[in-house]
């Protein structure tokens, strides 16, 4: 999913830091040339995962507890396959 992909790299570049806004669902859609439900999946992986909230009518927020998340979905955190 390339809309998820771009989020985490922006995430974990630091484009995104704890407390910032992600871009809405109609900017994703615009941005990546997808549909609303493929925008609306990718933001709720990241929700699942932890490494956004959403608030509803204010949008989606990197977490605080982004630090050393699990990005990548296999249980362990980024930090840990950068190091390897």
């Amino acid at each position: 999913m390339r809309v998820l992909a771009a989020l985490l790299a922006d995430i974990e570049s630091g484009k995104y830091g704890p407390g910032d806004p992600i871009p809405s669902e109609a900017e994703l859609c615009k941005a990546h040339g997808v549909a609303r439900e493929t925008a609306r999946r990718a933001v709720r992986v990241l929700r699942e995962r932890g490494i956004v909230e959403t608030e509803w009518g204010k949008g989606s927020r990197v977490t605080s507890a982004m630090q050393g998340a699990d990005t990548l979905g296999d249980g362990s955190s980024d930090q840990q396959h950068r190091s390897q």
